[in-house]
């Protein structure tokens, strides 16, 4: 007999077959409407970053399991960013519109910047490679979808050589990355991470006694037994050690990335704005060399199509060490004032795709509270640009916004304005096109 609790239920809603996920998420919002599960109001906090199972989420989550899971914690707005993939797209917005989330969705990848090509941007040991952001598409066919395939291709042909390599250290649970790694993917963009699960479950299968277990693996990682101990029964945090030991440079299955390898900002920039998607900038933390650069690495990056940047804040104020917390806060805010006076919209988030992180940032926080409604703007904006691209082409950057809203900052307020009266999940309304005025607009989604 099929378990039908809430949590039951919710396990579910993370399973590998789409249908299964679709029908329990029409079960759960069913519940939600008839009052057997009571869901909080949307509240002020907001997660535009949500990693999902399409590439990898450190609590398993898929699309609708994020979504679903925001409801009852109250958030006003979400969004998905997968990595290398827009698996999850239609299905993100899709649970979104049904239990009323606004929302957004989009990528995220890696790509090459000629111009600091002796400078690492924001992928740590790597210069002139950025990890780099579309944000805001929409359900339907994918336009140029053969970058998308490249991207695929480029990361799991990096983790093929990767497995190859760790292998010849870890022989005794060698893995085979067709039968023990892709499995774990609900649609084969396995990440370094899927990888080092299987590592982890092999090992338990090949050693079940813990003692014997710990002293394999600290044999292998070059460990001492009691520093293994520590986080061994831990698979999140056990994981991570593999991961630190065996991918990252000077591990012995450290593929070492070169600019040339990835495509340039500027084609993945027009690949985002060809399916109607902001390009956006990935913020690091602002110490490294390409970030203390930054007036520089804005006007590269902006005269290649940049329109919006992404940050996550929680690694830039949450920190231990006053100093550095100082520091890094300092340079948070500085960015984000950089990005104001650009008028680039503001998308903020937690990735989730490590165990650890937050569901959602603390927007109480005083390193954070000033800036709340910089956020809220983004969220707002990339709600309404959402809504209006899949109604009727009349997206952030369409002819239509660049029509009507020459001038950024006032394209800002509008679709900000109007991410906060348009309710979400209702019906698009049928007299929108883009002949309408944004007055006109503006009072069909009041």
């Amino acid at each position: 007999m099929m378990d039908t609790t809430i949590e039951a239920l919710e396990r579910r809603l993370d399973d590998f077959d789409p249908d299964t996920r679709r029908a329990t998420l029409v079960t759960l919002a069913e519940k939600a409407r008839t009052g057997v599960v009571e869901l909080p109001a949307a509240g002020e906090a907001f997660n535009l970053h949500c990693h999902s199972s399409f590439s990898f989420n450190g609590y398993g989550h898929s699309p609708s399991g994020l979504v679903w899971r925001g409801k009852t914690r109250g958030l006003a707005a979400m969004g998905l960013v997968d990595f290398d993939v827009l698996d999850g797209v239609a299905e993100f917005l899709e649970a979104c519109a049904l239990l009323g989330m606004r929302g957004g969705a989009g990528f995220e990848t890696r790509v090459y910047v000629p111009e600091f090509s002796d400078r690492v941007i924001n992928s740590p040991g790597e210069p002139g490679i950025s990890y780099h952001m579309g944000m805001g598409f929409v359900p339907g066919p994918v336009r140029d979808a053969h970058l998308i395939a490249e991207l695929k291709d480029l990361a799991q042909g990096r983790n093929r050589k990767m497995v190859a390599r760790i292998n010849t250290l870890l022989s005794d649970i060698a893995l085979d990355y067709d039968a023990d790694v892709l499995p774990l993917t609900p649609a084969g963009n396995a990440t370094e991470r899927h990888v080092c699960a299987a590592y982890y479950r092999k090992a338990e299968a090949a050693f079940p006694g813990r003692a014997a277990r710990a002293a394999w693996w600290a044999d292998r990682l070059g460990m001492a037994v009691a520093e293994v101990e520590k986080s061994l029964d831990d698979a999140p945090v056990f994981q991570g050690v593999i991961r630190a030991k065996t991918m990252k440079a000077g591990g012995v299955g450290y593929v070492e990335a070169k600019g040339e390898e990835f495509p340039e900002a500027p084609r993945v920039n027009r690949f985002t704005e060809a399916n109607g998607a902001l390009p956006t900038l990935a913020f690091l933390d602002g110490t490294t060399p390409g970030e203390q650069a930054m007036d520089e690495l804005l006007d590269v990056m902006l005269g290649e199509g940049v329109v919006a940047v992404n940050i996550i804040p929680d690694r830039n104020w949450n920190i231990k060490d006053p100093e550095t917390r100082r520091d890094k806060v300092a340079r948070f805010h500085e960015f984000t004032a950089k990005a104001q006076a650009r008028n680039l919209p503001v998308f903020v988030g937690t990735e989730m795709n490590a165990h650890g992180q937050r569901f959602v940032d603390d927007f109480d926080a005083p390193e954070m509270r000033p800036l709340y409604p910089v956020f809220q703007e983004g969220a707002l904006l990339l709600h309404a640009h959402t809504l209006l691209q899949a109604h009727a082409g009349m997206g952030y950057l369409s002819g239509w916004a660049k029509h009507h809203f020459p001038d950024t900052g006032k394209r800002n307020r509008f679709y900000a304005d109007l991410g906060r009266t348009a309710a979400p999940g209702r019906p698009a309304p049928a007299g929108v096109t883009p002949e309408s005025g944004p007055d006109e607009v503006a009072r069909a989604y009041s």
